[in-house]
């Protein structure tokens, strides 16, 4: 039961991360119905350039390792908003750069622009950085909590809170606000929208900084357990897009079940046998691909002849 727990609290983490991620792929293909295949790339700035401004802070150079004492909650708060500014304006240049030349035509050019993107991103980092991973001490500590005899990092209760607050803010956002409204309209039918007086591209624009700033924030959130690196990203955007899948592209609130559903199953696989974990994680995803086409909570189109 103690294993059973610690394992749900790392799954609950992992699965924030993941819906985060797997919310942005839902925005933006419900404004386009295009995927930016380079969202992995999106968490390197989103923890590097956190973890920069707090070494420069500290009067460090901008590749070298934080100390706890260096870490405090209000320069963490700070750096955040910090990177998840700075990685929602590098999505405004991906739309301008990798998507925008390719709505609306045929074929699937916007792929491979948008992995492009995320490999030229990537290597600018690298040429900046380096290849060496950063350690990162977590704002709250690195005493381990215990409850019911399982040992939780802090980390993993911030970043589950954090993301459920995010997530939830941004619900709210896409069924009660004016933009959430126009940004429906636009994924319903762009040119209805237009008529109606929406600026269409606006909605589409703000559509990859929401995106691109949720890869951000998900960067830094998970620097403290991963170590901030130029690596850090692939392996959590696929098992993000897959979480999409599952839950459903098309739905928001499927898209955050996605992600908690996969880190958990993750976690608890991770018990039984670690190497399992991607396979079960798979396995998964083609069984509900079967059942279920949509996603668990994506909605079903019907397509008239």
């Amino acid at each position: 039961m103690t294993a059973f727990l610690q394992a749900l609290a790392s799954g609950l983490a992992l699965g924030a991360i993941y819906g985060l991620i797997a919310l942005g792929f839902n925005i933006t293909y419900a404004t386009t119905k295009t995927f930016n295949f380079g969202q992995g790339a999106f968490l390197v700035p989103g923890s590097l350039v956190g973890v920069s401004l707090l070494l420069l802070a500290a009067g460090k150079p901008h590749f070298g390792n934080l100390t706890q004492a260096e870490m405090t909650m209000t320069a963490y708060v700070l750096a955040t908003i910090a990177s998840v500014v700075v990685v929602g304006a590098i999505g405004i240049a991906l739309y301008y750069c990798a998507i925008k030349p390719f709505v609306g035509a045929g074929g699937l050019n916007w792929v491979l622009s948008t992995i492009g993107f995320g490999i030229i991103m990537q290597n600018t980092a690298l040429a900046i950085w380096g290849p060496a991973s950063i350690a990162v001490p977590s704002p709250l500590g690195s005493e381990v909590w215990r409850i019911a005899g399982a040992g939780i990092r802090p980390q993993e209760v911030l970043i589950a809170v954090v993301a459920v607050a995010v997530m939830a803010l941004l619900d709210i956002v896409l069924r009660k606000t004016r933009f959430g409204k126009a940004l429906r309209a636009v994924a319903f039918n762009p040119q209805a929208a237009a008529i109606v007086g929406i600026n269409v591209e606006t909605i589409v624009i703000l559509a990859f900084v929401i995106s691109s700033a949720l890869a951000g924030l998900a960067g830094i959130l998970i620097a403290p357990i991963t170590t901030a690196s130029v690596f850090i990203g692939l392996g959590i955007a696929l098992k993000a897009f897959s979480a999409a899948i599952v839950g459903g592209l098309t739905s928001p609130r499927g898209c955050m079940l996605g992600g908690f559903l996969l880190g958990i199953v993750e976690a608890l696989v991770g018990l039984w046998r670690a190497e399992m974990r991607e396979i079960t994680i798979f396995l998964l995803i083609i069984i509900v691909l079967v059942v279920r086409p949509s996603g668990l909570m994506g909605a079903r189109s019907v397509e008239k002849i």
